[in-house]
């Protein structure tokens, strides 16, 4: 598929993802989601450190899969290169909630300065958290959402991978909080990425996504500008590779 088409259709998805929300939504309300009337400013994200200078961890990917089969909570997708939608375009996304009513996603690395005590005003545990919040995605942004590492679960909060845990209601926001958890254990999320089942699976199947299991590291990465970047080139890496071995034939 071109890289227009592949754009075009991208694009449509969007449009798509923002009528297909009525099972989400269902899904949102039952949880009790906390909401927020601040909004990111996202022409101005923290950077991190300048993408290329620094690599991540060797064996950081796990191996990945572009067969829709695969999807589920606990996943996570990488947009190809080819995928032009800007709302999307060089995102990595945590799946964390896969079923009939719909597919939730955070967008792990589109980190703003907007600090954790604006967006929990209300939450007196949070008057002096300076850590900053995450644009999970363009629907509901002012819907607030959290990922939790924790060797106990909470009660209350859905496990989405591990030790690692969706927060999505108020008083486990409240509970949460007040336990003080450290910024790189706690990500808290304005908005989400959401799709239907069959049009992520359409997504994937088109190329938009590589799709890899979850790991803490690449939740909670300190440096979430780079993440994109070097989560890509190991793809594509790892893809050259295969192909290489495929068409000399090396062990068969």
């Amino acid at each position: 598929m071109s890289r227009r088409k592949l754009c075009l259709y991208a694009m449509l998805a969007t449009a798509l993802a923002f009528a297909a929300t009525e099972g989400l939504n269902r899904y949102i309300k039952k949880s009790d989601v906390p909401e927020t009337n601040t909004r990111p400013n996202t022409s101005s994200r923290t950077t991190g450190f300048p993408v290329g200078i620094q690599a991540l961890p060797s064996g950081f990917l796990p191996v990945q899969s572009k067969t829709a089969k695969s999807l589920a909570a606990g996943k996570v997708l990488v947009a190809s290169r080819s995928l032009g939608d800007p709302h999307f375009a060089k995102t990595v996304i945590l799946l964390v909630h896969y079923d009939a009513e719909g597919v939730l996603g955070l967008v792990l690395n589109h980190r703003t300065d907007v600090p954790l005590s604006r967006v929990l005003d209300t939450v007196k545990a949070a008057k002096d958290r300076s850590d900053p919040v995450y644009l999970g995605g363009p629907l509901e942004t002012a819907a607030v959402f959290a990922l939790l590492q924790s060797p106990a679960k909470p009660e209350g909060a859905e496990r989405v991978f591990g030790g690692v845990y969706l927060i999505n209601s108020k008083p486990l926001f409240e509970q949460t909080v007040s336990a003080q958890p450290k910024p790189d254990v706690f990500h808290v999320y304005l908005g989400y990425a959401g799709w239907t089942q069959d049009q992520l699976r359409q997504e994937v199947e088109l190329g938009a996504w590589f799709v890899f299991p979850a790991e803490p590291s690449t939740v909670f990465n300190a440096h979430p500008d780079a993440l994109w970047p070097e989560m890509i080139r190991k793809t594509e890496m790892q893809y050259a590779e295969a192909h290489w071995y495929e068409v000399h034939g090396v062990g068969e």
